[in-house]
This record gives C-alpha cells, sequence and structure tokens, in this order.
C-alpha cells in the first residue's frame, strides 16, 4: 500500500473497520456510516459517492469486508484461538468476536474532487485537439482535391477557351479523361471547338 500511495499520492485507500485488530484501522465516524449501510444490506455491493474534507471535497468508492472465509475466525474469534504472536503484538481487546458471513469494516478508496475535474478538463482539452487537428486535415484534404478537381481543369479549360476565342485553333484539346461533370464538360467544348473549326474551314472555303 505505501508502493501505491508513491505511485498514486492522490488517492487514499482504507480498510476501516469497526473492532479492527490494528487500531489505526478504526473506522471514523463517517466511514461507520458506510459499514452500517453494508450491513443492513441497503446497498447493491458497492456505495459512491462525495464528502466534505478539511481540504475541499472528494470523491469516493467503497465495498463490504465480509467475513466469508471460516479460515478468517482463526485470528478473528477468540484470543485463546488466535496466533500467539498476533496477540502479544496487538493485544487481546481488538479484532475478534467477528463471525462468519458479518461485514466487519469497508474498503474505501477516495481521491480529491479536483483529481477528477482536471483529468476530465485533460481529456476535454485532449478531445478538442484532436478535434481541430482532424478538421485542419480534412480542410486541407478537401482544399487539395478541389484544387487538383476542379479548379485547375477549369483554369485550364478557361485558358483554352481564351485561345479559341482569338482565332487560336491550334491549342490543344482539353483532356477528357474521366467521368465527373468537368470531364463531361471538357468533352462538350471539344465537340463545340471541333465544330467551329469546322464552320471556319467552311466558310473559307466559300
Amino acid at each position: 500500500m505505501n508502493t501505491l500511495r508513491t505511485k498514486y499520492p492522490d488517492f487514499t485507500y482504507r480498510e476501516a473497520t469497526l473492532n479492527p485488530t490494528n487500531p489505526r484501522n478504526t473506522a471514523v465516524e463517517w466511514e461507520n456510516d458506510l459499514i452500517q449501510q453494508f450491513r443492513q444490506g441497503t446497498s447493491a455491493g458497492e456505495l459512491s459517492g462525495q464528502r466534505l474534507t478539511p481540504t475541499g471535497s472528494a470523491l469516493y468508492v467503497a465495498r463490504p469486508i465480509k467475513i466469508g472465509n471460516p479460515v478468517c475466525l482463526t485470528c478473528h474469534s477468540t484470543p485463546a484461538a488466535a496466533p500467539a504472536l498476533m496477540v502479544k503484538t496487538y493485544g487481546p481487546l481488538h479484532g475478534f468476536g467477528w463471525h462468519l458471513n458479518e461485514i466487519v469494516g469497508a474498503q474505501i478508496v477516495s481521491v480529491p474532487m479536483d483529481l477528477p475535474i482536471r483529468n476530465a478538463r485533460r481529456a476535454f482539452a485532449a478531445f478538442m485537439g484532436s478535434l481541430v487537428a482532424v478538421f485542419v486535415v480534412l480542410f486541407l484534404t478537401l482544399n487539395v482535391m478541389l484544387s487538383r478537381l476542379i479548379v485547375r481543369p477549369i483554369s485550364r479549360m478557361a485558358r483554352t477557351a481564351d485561345h479559341v476565342s482569338t482565332g487560336d485553333l491550334l491549342v490543344a484539346e482539353f483532356a477528357e479523361q474521366g467521368r465527373d461533370e468537368v470531364a463531361r464538360l471538357g468533352r462538350a467544348f471539344n465537340r463545340m471547338r471541333r465544330s467551329l473549326e469546322k464552320t471556319m474551314q467552311l466558310i473559307e472555303r466559300r
């Protein structure tokens, strides 16, 4: 647990117990309320919420500590049945009298409220940054595609039309590759140009 606290200093973990072997695990008032809710069966195996602390609001998640294994009673039934070293270390007054299937405490993890808020802000900033980056890439991609597929072909067609309008019929025909509207417009323009050439040839013959 000390290693865990070193890695995650903002988180606190408690195994709060009504009658613990180690007195430092004794449940305080708000922890006692959670344990009583577990003992009364008014929760679904987990409690979570927000509470006020001297340093500000904190979020908590609690789960019950239930004596589900009879082996636990070897140390926690009576001082006479408990290991001598345990009784010598902690004394015969605490951590005894537990019963099978009894809820004796709760595992509680709590974290200051500002931590999830900071995480939410970081996540929001990362999401918005990603969204902006996607829109920028999409905008640039569409701009390049628009330039290559529409703007450039129309510009070439306009230059060709300028040459033809001044009588320069030697300019190369417009490329007719593709099936999009620009390609169809190019084919129509080339047909119009060929028709114009034939018309001018007929006029010159007369």
